[in-house]
């Protein structure tokens, strides 16, 4: 949201001053000031859904990349146990193929 689309701060909305008439304020600058609100609450309310879209977005990103990550963490533990259990089958083979002409 840039500095174009807010038209008022909160010191504008507490300072401001309606100019008295015979019978009270000034109905139609009131309105105006009301209408120049609400047309600032317009343009949060697009802001704050547009940010709520990005974060559950960004939420959904983050968990994706996390359950990649789990199943790279889970599939490398896994290889692990795997090439282990390779070697030692391979060194039992070879220990009965060559028996102890392996270690002379």
């Amino acid at each position: 949201m840039s500095n174009h689309d807010v038209r008022l701060t909160t010191k504008d909305i507490l300072e401001k001053d309606f100019k008295t008439s015979m019978r009270g304020y000034n109905p139609d600058e009131v309105d105006k000031f009301l209408d120049t609100i609400i047309q600032d609450y317009e343009a949060f309310q697009k802001r704050i859904e547009h940010l709520e879209q990005d974060n559950q977005q960004l939420r959904r990103e983050v968990k994706r990349a996390a359950e990649r990550q789990q199943t790279r963490q889970t599939s490398s533990q896994s290889t692990g146990s795997t090439n282990y259990d390779i070697l030692q089958r391979l060194s039992n083979l070879e220990k009965k193929v060559f028996g102890s002409k392996l270690y002379e």
